[in-house]
């Protein structure tokens, strides 16, 4: 915490802290800042391949912002303090994001070693399990934050900021047809918790299986044990696909011996599960695929507002007008609360349509497709990890929001894969 490295380690190991001071996803913005000026004391800059597709991303990102006033056909809602809001906290984690890449990118080995990196992610995989058994075990806790004291009420009582600010341990869905905690803590919601937990996994696999001792090893086989709990009552099948893709993807690179130890490994997890309490739970919830149709009214509503704004988008979302059962839902002067989720909050891809349009969405999309075709042949863990992750982030844009936390986690994962080929240089 002395060293030059200090703010990448108060972003990972001290996240837990920043969720419970209120900044949690927000803890990113606030670290960028240091690492703005850190890296301004040491010019001239290395640079990763695709940063000028993310600057074009950030620069569309800003164009977008004069569409803030306009609502396409079939949504409502009128310009606004939170939706100023909304885009400017998305504008600052786009770039503070990208500072963080560069910041990673510019620490030597000397000063954050790759390895003492994929630990420090580790940990908090770690601190993401114990989050999840909170949320199982005790989905009520929730408290009120030291920074949702301090700010205004106009500004606290945006739904969209009390998510980010409010720390709780579950979030409540009728996934299964009933209310049912689902665990999000320490995150900004339970898809978050999702999304980030598989990413954090690979690392923590890598940083103390593959390269841990005896001791490490046992440590990582009783974590995995207890992650299996709240990953079931999750009841996220974008996570439970994600996990069952990652598998395959390492049958399929590694070789040799490690390839049948992990086949070995991965029957007796398959048939311990098989005979746990928690299988029932899945079948439960692959038996209530009750949201396909919302996303389905969600997706289609997003690509057809889009189409009146292809190129730049709306700068934020826009709530449509009526649901997947009616056309007649929907905010009113009798009834203000009623409405629909906003657009683009089925997952990243349909986020940056509805945001910066078709334009938009390309540049992210070649963004980590980039990231893999560069990295494909580095057959090393780190290597190996890092295209994993890529894709996974490829399979999420679907069906997950990459804003707060994930995509953090995607950039710190991509700030990996250029340090290991400089390394491997």
């Amino acid at each position: 915490m002395t060293g030059p490295a200090w703010p990448i380690a108060a972003l990972l190991v001290g996240y837990p802290v920043w969720w419970a001071l209120g900044f949690g996803g927000l803890s990113v913005i606030v670290l960028a800042v240091p690492m703005a000026v850190l890296l301004w004391r040491r010019r001239p800059l290395k640079v990763p391949p695709g940063f000028g597709l993310w600057l074009l991303l950030l620069a569309g990102y800003l164009v977008s912002g004069l569409m803030l006033a306009e609502s396409p056909p079939g949504t409502y809602g009128e310009l606004g303090a939170g939706r100023i809001l909304g885009y400017g906290m998305r504008l600052a984690l786009y770039s503070s994001v990208l500072i963080m890449v560069l910041y990673l990118g510019n620490l030597t080995e000397r000063e954050l070693p790759q390895l003492r990196l994929v630990r420090m992610l580790g940990v908090l995989f770690v601190s993401t399990v114990a989050g999840g058994l909170l949320g199982v075990f005790f989905p009520g806790f929730a408290f009120t934050s030291p920074v949702e004291l301090l700010l205004p009420d106009w500004i606290s009582g945006n739904s969209f900021v009390q998510n980010l600010i409010h720390p709780t341990a579950a979030q409540t869905q009728k996934v299964l047809g009933f209310a049912s905690p689902r665990p999000e803590a320490p995150y900004e919601w339970a898809n978050a918790w999702g999304s980030n937990a598989s990413v954090l996994l690979v690392w923590f696999v890598v940083g103390w299986w593959v390269y841990g001792g005896t001791r490490h090893r046992l440590l990582v086989a009783a974590v995995l044990a207890l992650a299996a709990i709240p990953v079931v009552y999750s009841l996220n099948r974008g996570l439970w696909i994600g996990l069952g893709l990652a598998v395959l993807y390492v049958i399929v690179r590694v070789r040799g011996r490690t390839r049948a130890a992990l086949c070995g490994a991965l029957a007796a997890g398959a048939l311990a599960f098989a005979l746990s309490p928690l299988a029932p739970l899945v079948a439960q919830r692959l038996d209530k695929p009750h949201s396909n149709d919302i996303r389905a009214f969600t997706v289609s509503a997003t690509l057809t507002a889009a189409g009146h704004s292809p190129v730049i988008g709306y700068g934020n979302t826009r709530n449509a007008t009526g649901n997947h059962r009616t056309i007649t839902t929907g905010k009113t002067d009798w009834c203000d609360t009623c409405g629909h989720p906003p657009l683009g909050s089925d997952g990243q891809l349909w986020l940056l349509i509805i945001t910066q349009g078709f334009t938009g969405a390309a540049l992210y999309v070649a963004f980590f497709v980039g990231a893999i075709l560069r990295h494909r042949r580095d057959r090393s863990p780190v290597g190996l990890a890092g295209v994993l992750v890529m894709g996974l982030v490829l399979l999420y844009m679907f069906v997950y929001d990459g804003l707060v936390t994930p995509l953090t986690l995607y950039l710190v994962s991509f700030a990996l894969l250029w340090r290991n080929q400089r390394e491997g240089a």
